[in-house]
C-alpha cells in the first residue's frame, strides 16, 4: 500500500506507541483520585500539558486536552459564543474552513446568531479588507483556518489577528492541518488555538486547545472538574501523552521532515504536470510543503480514487469528513473553480514515511488511470 493521506489521518509513530503503553496496561489509575497510583497518571497529565504549551510558547495553564479537533473547534465557537453573548451575537468565519468550523456556526445561526463568512482570492487565500469591513460592534470572535486541509493553503492569521486586536475582537484560529509541520506561535496574536493529535503521527480520540488567559469560555461538557473545570471527564491519559510525545517529535524534526516531504512534493507535482488538463489548486509558496491539491479535465475524481484503491494507492477527493459526499468541494468553489472542475480534484498529502519509489509508482499508475478513464468517457 502507498498512502499518500495524511492530512486525513496519520500512522502513529512507534515512539509515541511506546510511551503510550504503560498507561493502557500498568499504569492505569483514575487521575482523581488522592492516592499514589493515581498521582503518578495525574504527574504524567501535567508533564504533557506543559510540553505543549512550551512547544507553541503558552502558559501550561492556557492547554485544555479534548477529545480531538472536532471538540476543539467546537469549544472553541460555542463556548465563546455562549459565554458572550450578553455582549453581541455575531461571529466571522471564512467560507473555506472545515465542517468542525462551519457547523457549530450553522448551529449559533439557528439559536440567534449572526455569522458573516468572508470571501477568499482564487489561490484560497482570506480576504483581510473584507474581514476588517465585517466587523462590527456585535462581533465577538472571529475564526480563520491556519492552513486548508484540502489545498494546504496558509492563512495570513498573523495579519487577521491583528485586526480582530485593534477593534477588540477575540481571534481563534483552527491549527489543526498546520500543527506539527510548521511551528506554532500563539503570540503572533492569536487568542484560541486548535490541535488533534493524529495529524502529526499521535493517536486519534485526543486533541489540545489553546486558550489565552483570562479568556472565559462555557463548558460544553458538564460533569466533574477535570481540564481546569472546562471539559469534565475523566482524562484519556494514554491519548493526551501520546499526544504530547508525537508534538515533541514532530516539533524537533522540522527541517528534516519538511526538507524530504518538499522533495517528494516536487517530484509529485513534475510527474503530474505531465497529464494534458492538468490544473493545481491553491497558492505555489503560501502552501503545507506536503499538500498538493488538482483538478484533473474530463476525470471524475471518485472513479479515479476507486481505480488508485484497487492498485493499493489511497489519497482522496478532499476532506476526509466528506468521504463518500457526491458534492463538489465548498473550498473550490469558494476559490471561484467550476462545479465540473471542483468534482475532478484529488488531494496528495505526502508524510514522512513516504519515499521517493511511492511517489514514481503513484505517477505510473495515475497516468495509466487517467488514460483509462477518459477513454470511457469519450466512447460514452
Amino acid at each position: 500500500m502507498i498512502y499518500l493521506d495524511y492530512n486525513a489521518t496519520t500512522p502513529l509513530d512507534k515512539d509515541v506507541l511506546r510511551v503510550m503503553q504503560p498507561y493502557l496496561t500498568k499504569e492505569y489509575a483514575n487521575p482523581a483520585s488522592i492516592y499514589r497510583f493515581s498521582q503518578r497518571a495525574l504527574k504524567a497529565i501535567e508533564d504533557a500539558r506543559f510540553s505543549v504549551a512550551r512547544l507553541i510558547h503558552a502558559g501550561h495553564e492556557e492547554v485544555i486536552f479534548t477529545s480531538g479537533g472536532t471538540e476543539s473547534n467546537n469549544l472553541a465557537i460555542k463556548g465563546i459564543a455562549l459565554n458572550n453573548k450578553n455582549k453581541g451575537r455575531h461571529i466571522i468565519t471564512s467560507k473555506i474552513e472545515h465542517d468542525s468550523v462551519l457547523n457549530p456556526c450553522k448551529f449559533l445561526e439557528s439559536t440567534g446568531f449572526e455569522v458573516t463568512y468572508i470571501n477568499v482570492d482564487n489561490y484560497g487565500v482570506v480576504d483581510l479588507e473584507e474581514l476588517e469591513k465585517s466587523i462590527k460592534k456585535e462581533t465577538i470572535l472571529v475564526s480563520i483556518m491556519h492552513a486548508n486541509n484540502e489545498t494546504g493553503v496558509i492563512q495570513p492569521i498573523e495579519e487577521a489577528a491583528k485586526i480582530c486586536k485593534t477593534k477588540g475582537v477575540l481571534f481563534h484560529t483552527d491549527a489543526i492541518q498546520s500543527a506539527g509541520k510548521i511551528p506554532l506561535d500563539v503570540n503572533t496574536g492569536v487568542d484560541i488555538l486548535s490541535m488533534a493529535g493524529h495529524k502529526f503521527c499521535g493517536p486519534k480520540g485526543i486533541g489540545a486547545l489553546y486558550v489565552r488567559k483570562g479568556i472565559e469560555l462555557c463548558p460544553l461538557i458538564h460533569g466533574g472538574h477535570q481540564e481546569l473545570d472546562r471539559r469534565a471527564g475523566t482524562e484519556n491519559v494514554a491519548g493526551i501523552v501520546g499526544l504530547s510525545k508525537a508534538f515533541s517529535l514532530a516539533n524537533s524534526s522540522f527541517k528534516k521532515t519538511q526538507k524530504h516531504i518538499t522533495e517528494l512534493r516536487i517530484l509529485l507535482e513534475r510527474g503530474l504536470k505531465e497529464i494534458d488538463g492538468i490544473k493545481v489548486n491553491g497558492h505555489s509558496r503560501k502552501t503545507l510543503y506536503n499538500t498538493l491539491n488538482v483538478s484533473i479535465e474530463n476525470v471524475e475524481a471518485a472513479s479515479l480514487l476507486v481505480k488508485l484503491d484497487l492498485e493499493g494507492i489511497c489519497i482522496s477527493a478532499g476532506s476526509a469528513c466528506k468521504s463518500g459526499s457526491s458534492e463538489p468541494s465548498h473550498v473550490l468553489l469558494a476559490m471561484g473553480l467550476s462545479r465540473e472542475l471542483s468534482k475532478a480534484a484529488v488531494r496528495f498529502s505526502l508524510g514522512k514515511y513516504n519515499t521517493e519509489k511511492d511517489i514514481h509508482k503513484t505517477i505510473r499508475i495515475l497516468k495509466k488511470a487517467v488514460s483509462g478513464l477518459r477513454k470511457i468517457s469519450s466512447s460514452g
